[in-house]
């Protein structure tokens, strides 16, 4: 059965729709997990916070244990590595990806750039050889994997062909570095206007909810028919 493997990413612990001030990309998250869970109750459902319990960052110690062949390394690389490799473990394990990424002064939190850091890792999920002919690198996660990104954004237009479209620095930056490894198929889902509070902002959450049931009913199916 697929795996689907939940992420949260914003610094607020709770959900808009439970707590005052709470996550609305967390809320997204939820809704969609939920739906997942509804439509396929015997798939496999892991989930990561990493907003809050976010990844050590990377460090010269980690790039050094890293970039050392498996076979070379001393115990204390393995242990620098570990997070890493447990992280790794799971996104490889994964089918659907849903990840709850806010927008934090037009990118992804640091929180989830740490996640990224430490899933995006030599011989594990994208090889390199300067010998290699053409390309030295080339990704190492199998593909089919499906990646969902689920946002919140203060302000609004941030869409493809809006006005802030060249200030949004969130699906691109997780989509570059997903399809680096060998994630290619992505899809976006977000809610602005979280600043004014008003009634664009409660329209902004009704649409991304619905838009978030049908893009779970159409995975789903498509599961279902493979």
């Amino acid at each position: 059965m697929p795996t689907l493997l939940h992420i949260d990413a914003s610094a607020r612990p709770g959900r808009s729709d439970e707590t005052p001030h709470g996550s609305h990309s967390r809320r997204l998250s939820a809704v969609f997990a939920d739906a997942w869970r509804a439509a396929r109750p015997s798939d496999t459902v892991v989930y990561r916070d990493v907003g809050q319990n976010p990844p050590a960052p990377v460090t010269g110690r980690w790039i050094h244990a890293a970039f050392t062949p498996e076979g070379d390394r001393e115990p204390w690389m393995r242990e620098e590595l570990a997070e890493s490799d447990t992280l790794v473990d799971e996104l490889l394990a994964a089918d659907v990806i849903v990840a709850a990424v806010p927008m934090y002064n037009f990118g992804v939190p640091a929180q989830f750039k740490a996640y990224i850091d430490n899933i995006v890792r030599v011989g594990r999920t994208f090889g390199f050889d300067r010998g290699r002919p053409g390309v030295p690198y080339w990704p190492m996660v199998p593909g089919g994997k499906t990646l969902i990104t689920l946002s919140s954004r203060g302000d609004y237009g941030y869409g493809q062909g809006q006005p802030l479209e060249h200030m949004n620095h969130v699906e691109p930056g997780i989509r570059t570095p997903m399809a680096y490894i060998g994630i290619t198929e992505m899809h976006s889902i977000a809610v602005e206007y979280d600043e004014f509070a008003d009634d664009r902002l409660k329209a902004s959450l009704e649409a991304a909810e619905i838009e978030i049931s049908d893009l779970v009913s159409k995975l789903t199916g498509r599961a279902e028919a493979a």
